[in-house]
């Protein structure tokens, strides 16, 4: 059934583009030719939209109005805002959320409900198209062929529709993605790598997001090139500098194209110091771009001289989180040896990282030396947060555990953020903290790195995972109906019994996990798990499975019990 555009949508959108952001990260970065190939865009828009998203859970935390909602989003994105077409996107969920800011205070629903309670999505209709021209507007030069033209087209086709919200949003989605297929054609730089605008692209993945929280049905993901190819792009066809608009002839082959720095800030500026700030950093360099307004602007540039960019930011008002990228940073000297920006005078051992649901495991986690972040109930870690905490390691090399299949995505952005820094990023894919306990116990930082992922990989790949937790409401799950109260035994994150006592489903879970063998069993114990659980657990093993070890560790996280068989 569609659903308005209120709050719960609104929230139920940002979640659904963080997640097929997540999703699409790898692809929108491998398809990144233009203005700049380096290969970020996928990555910063994740970025931008983790911010978004987390604004608009803070505003859900009351009693939102959609149109709050909407700029709780808007303005999560701005401070957030990563790279061109991230500062883009928070200039086109600005202007969505003045259009529908407006169409509340004029008493005109979201929903769109006329006098005969029709709903024809009139204010997401001109929310769109608003979105198009002010994200058109903030861009000094615009060029046909990227996110504004695919942004352009959707809010043509969202201007036509009729029906409601989910139907403009069907037609939105649909216009965005012809628009998409079209980019090469008009673009030298993506004909040539035969691929469509990386930039173009998120936005088609964040437009069939909005359909998802509206029509409760999932958009097929775009091709990434102009015959259908859904692959990154032949390393062989990279863009032309010769042929680029502005380029001013063509550079030696070993020269980078284009501004040498990217330079990103938060402005605290009035309206008019701003314009004077737009046409000072234009004769600077290239793919200007400020978006914001009420006195908050986010200021996107690309310049060879970084001080005069950053200079210029201070005459105008109080610039702050100030971040300055280096292009050749990020692209062909990311491996080459060189010394970290963050790295100390002498180089820290090979440092691991874990993401730990309890106070104990973070206590299990250090002794076996590697730095915790600890994530606790509905409060899970940021890329950011990751990020900083692989930089802080002051190691040159790290691997990262985020032992939650919920932080896959999260933990591939912070990866990157740390690798555009210098660092060497390796991910273990770990589901579960005890399958990060199985990696630990084999890591040693001795060994060559490749090595040393390969056995930690090795070792949280042939452990079985489970997991006991408390129904909080009747639900329907893949081991029948359960009703609040009950307990739930999970193997590899699915229901596999749900029961009364916690001692009965632990062990009816432990003997379907031991009846393909194991060796060991580590049972992680939470802080609601019933007094001597693992003493009963440890001797049902003892009697009924033969030479299988059992470790038990006090981990203090939510739940009753983790579970680890190897």
């Amino acid at each position: 059934m569609p659903h308005p555009l209120d709050a719960a949508a609104v929230r139920e959108w940002s979640a659904q583009a963080l997640d097929a952001l997540g999703r699409a990260r790898e692809t929108i970065d491998a398809i990144n030719v233009y203005p700049v190939a380096d290969a970020d865009t996928g990555t910063n828009l994740y970025l931008t939209v983790e911010s978004a998203a987390r604004a608009v859970e803070a505003a859900c935390a009351g009693e939102p109005t959609p149109a709050q909602a909407v700029r709780a989003m808007a303005h999560g994105a701005l401070i957030g805002a990563r790279g061109n077409s991230g500062t883009i996107l928070a200039q086109l969920l600005r202007g969505m959320a003045e259009e529908i800011g407006e169409a509340e205070a004029t008493g005109t629903g979201t929903d769109g409900a006329d006098g005969d309670g029709r709903d024809d999505g009139e204010p997401l209709r001109r929310a769109l198209v608003r979105a198009a021209a002010a994200a058109r507007a903030a861009v000094a030069h615009p060029v046909e062929g990227t996110v504004l033209t695919v942004a352009a087209a959707a809010a043509g086709a969202a201007a036509d529709a009729a029906g409601d919200c989910a139907a403009v949003a069907r037609a939105a989605w649909s216009a965005a993605r012809a628009a998409l297929e079209a980019t090469p054609g008009q673009l030298p730089a993506l004909s040539r790598a035969g691929v469509v605008d990386a930039g173009g692209y998120g936005l088609v993945t964040v437009l069939g997001a909005l359909v998802a929280a509206l029509c409760g049905e999932r958009p097929e993901a775009p091709a990434a090139g102009p015959s259908g190819r859904t692959g990154a792009p032949d390393p062989h066809l990279s863009p032309d500098p010769c042929a680029e608009p502005g380029g001013g002839g063509c550079a030696a082959p070993e020269e980078p194209a284009g501004p040498a720095y990217e330079v990103v800030y938060l402005l605290e500026a009035g309206d008019e110091a701003v314009a004077a700030l737009r046409t000072r950093l234009d004769a600077l360099g290239d793919s200007l771009v400020v978006v914001g307004g009420d006195g908050l602007w986010n200021v996107h540039v690309h310049v060879d001289d970084a001080g005069a960019a950053v200079e210029a930011g201070i005459e105008a008002g109080r610039p702050f989180r100030v971040r300055i990228t280096h292009f050749g940073a990020q692209s062909g000297d990311r491996h080459t040896g060189r010394t970290p920006a963050h790295a100390p005078d002498r180089a820290a051992p090979r440092a691991v990282v874990a993401v730990v649901p309890g106070d104990g495991l973070a206590e299990l986690c250090a002794a076996a030396g590697a730095t915790t972040v600890t994530a606790r109930p509905g409060e899970p870690p940021a890329s950011g947060e990751l990020a900083q905490a692989l930089l802080r390691t002051g190691a040159p090399e790290a691997v990262l555990l985020p032992n939650d299949p919920e932080l896959r995505h999260t933990a591939a952005a912070a990866a990157e953020q740390a690798r555009a820094e210098g660092l060497r990023v390796a991910i273990i894919p770990t589901r579960s903290p005890v399958q990060g306990i199985a990696a630990l116990a084999v890591h040693e930082p001795g060994r060559r790195f490749d090595e040393d992922v390969v056995a930690m990989t090795s070792a949280a790949g042939a452990t079985r995972y489970g997991e006991l937790c408390v129904a909080e409401r009747q639900a329907w799950t893949t081991a029948g109906i359960c009703q609040a109260g009950d307990v739930l035994g999970l193997i590899e994150g699915d229901v596999a019994l749900i029961g009364a006592q916690a001692a009965d489903v632990a062990a009816a879970v432990l003997d379907r996990m031991l009846s393909a063998g194991g060796e060991l069993v580590t049972l992680v114990v939470g802080a609601g798990a019933p007094e001597g659980l693992a003493e009963y657990l440890e001797d049902h093993v003892r009697r009924n499975h033969l030479a299988v070890d059992t470790l038990v560790y006090e981990g203090r996280q939510s739940g009753p019990l983790l579970i680890g068989v190897e």
